[in-house]
């Protein structure tokens, strides 16, 4: 699972999730990618499962790139406690992602496996994703 090692403040405001995507809107690396079309949290939990989806699928043929890490904590409190007694500790990490960011990318594959490898990586997140190959995003 992916968790930041060490962090400078342990507890974060929620805060809210504005416009698109200005950094990390590009494939930079690779040469598919899998793009956020709706802004969200994705938890650790959700990328990883995407990770694994996309690794069976090209059966570790290419080199995949994860261009998003979850490193905003989210505090919950537990059902039926009371107000009051301080904000609880991190329950879970998430990634906040924009419309237009790069979620995964692809490269070393044919067209049609990394099509199919995304369109299964995006099955496992919850918000609407897209293909893309890296001319379409430049």
């Amino acid at each position: 699972m992916m968790i930041p090692k060490r962090v400078k403040y342990r507890k974060q405001q929620r805060g809210r999730v504005h416009g698109n995507a200005h950094t990390g809107n590009t494939i930079a690396f690779g040469e598919y990618g899998l793009i956020c079309l709706e802004p969200e949290w994705l938890t650790n939990r959700q990328i990883e499962a995407a990770r694994v989806a996309l690794n069976r699928y090209i059966k570790r043929g290419g080199k995949l790139w994860i261009r998003i890490f979850p490193d905003k904590p989210y505090s919950k409190k537990p059902l039926e406690t009371r107000m009051g007694k301080g904000k609880p500790g991190p329950e879970y990490w998430v990634a906040v992602v924009r419309p237009g960011t790069v979620l995964f990318e692809l490269s070393g594959v044919e067209p049609a496996v990394a099509e199919e490898a995304m369109r299964l990586a995006g099955s496992k997140l919850p918000v609407k994703t897209k293909f893309a190959l890296r001319a379409q995003t430049e």
